[in-house]
């Protein structure tokens, strides 16, 4: 048959060690979601300092990753918080009580209704979003200058503020 030899599949690469810790803290989380602390992330609920030092807790009792792991977690998600939202996301309804402020007295047009649609799925599946996110497809579908082309400046600045304070809650 002849000698062994080693082949480099592109695309079948091995997961990092992180990655692996990723899915196993996401697989911990879906078990464990009605947890106070990973409860009060999905409905947009903000953390204490409490329920941070729970959340590092929990991870360290689970044995799901080492300090290496929870450390590189909050230096590339702003936190432990943002961290755990990104994998459990939010409960849709507390995503389309984030956007109810914005709503309340105006008559949005379909375009609208369906733009806010797309930043609740976002947050559902995400749990956060960066605005920068606005200006890219599939924002710009609805208009090439993104949010700018569908809402006026003023709705622009509140959307943002929306955002924003969806993120803080997590940070804690």
């Amino acid at each position: 048959m002849g000698s062994e030899r080693e082949f480099t599949l592109p695309g079948f690469s091995a997961p990092s060690d992180f990655e692996r810790f990723r899915a196993k803290a996401r697989q911990f989380l879906k078990a464990n979601e009605n947890h106070i602390s990973v409860y009060k992330l999905r409905m947009n609920e903000p953390l204490t300092p409490t329920d941070l030092a729970e959340l590092e807790r929990i991870f360290s009792e689970s044995g799901i990753g080492n300090a290496e792991d929870l450390k590189k977690a909050k230096d590339t998600n702003e936190g432990l918080g943002l961290f755990v939202r990104s994998l459990v996301g939010l409960e849709r309804d507390a995503a389309k009580k984030a956007l109810g402020g914005f709503l309340t007295g105006k008559t949005l047009r379909a375009n609208q209704i369906e733009f806010l649609n797309l930043i609740i799925d976002h947050l559902t599946e995400h749990g956060s979003m960066d605005a920068r996110l606005l200006y890219d497809s599939p924002y710009t579908d609805f208009s090439p200058r993104g949010v700018d082309g569908v809402f006026e400046s003023k709705e622009v600045d509140e959307l943002v503020s929306i955002l924003e304070d969806v993120r803080k809650r997590a940070v804690g």
